[in-house]
């Protein structure tokens, strides 16, 4: 009669030569395991970002200016558009007739937070491919400063080479307390288009 063998010596045995030539740690040698950092919320992260833009210390290469402006008056309308431009294109975008893919608020942020969103967003709605895009500025009228920060983004609209125009929205989209904003094309945008209107482009025609 054949022996039997436990599952508990089969293991066993299995585990000793696995382990064989393995030496223990020595004693002191053991190192704890640091715990996962908790992950930030979205509020901690914002809060965060607030900070640096309070002090100034933004590492994104941010030229939007905090310097002295030309300041408007609350319910003034603001309209401005880079060399090129059609003026159809102009007239649709005041009259709020393109879809608006984006929108930011600044309502109760300070300028230097405000000068911050305005960089990022339009950064980002560039990045993404947005052409019409809102900002909720407001008009300042009630404050001790009378439309400040209107002033500034329409001073730093102009300051950044992605936008090529601007024009204080219609009634439905915030009136004369917001701005709609039109975004260069990326070049992606650009091809696509010459493509829909049976153009081809530089690339295509030395491809064919």
């Amino acid at each position: 009669m054949k022996p039997t063998i436990s599952m508990k010596e089969t293991e066993d045995s299995v585990f000793q030569k696995a382990m064989s030539g393995v030496a223990p740690l020595k004693e002191g040698s053991r190192k704890a395991i640091p715990k996962a950092l908790p992950q930030s919320t979205s509020g901690q992260q914002q809060r965060r970002r607030d900070a640096v833009a309070e002090r100034g210390e933004e590492g994104d290469h941010n030229p939007l200016t905090l310097g002295e402006i030309e300041r408007v008056n609350p319910f003034d309308v603001l309209a401005w558009k880079k060399d090129g431009v059609q003026p159809r294109v102009f007239r649709h975008l005041a009259q709020g007739k393109y879809p608006i893919e984006a929108t930011l608020d600044l309502h109760q942020r300070t300028l230097k937070q405000a000068r911050a969103d305005v960089f990022r967003f339009i950064r980002s709605s560039s990045a993404h491919g947005f052409r019409s895009v809102v900002i909720a500025h407001g008009r300042g009228d009630r404050s001790d400063d009378p439309a400040k920060l209107k002033g500034y983004v329409a001073h730093w609209l102009v300051e950044l080479q992605d936008v090529i125009g601007f024009h204080s929205a219609p009634r439905r989209h915030g009136g004369t307390g917001a701005t709609i904003v039109l975004i260069r094309k990326s070049p992606l945008q650009k091809e696509e288009n010459r493509e829909r209107h049976g153009l081809k482009s530089d690339l295509t025609q030395r491809i064919d």
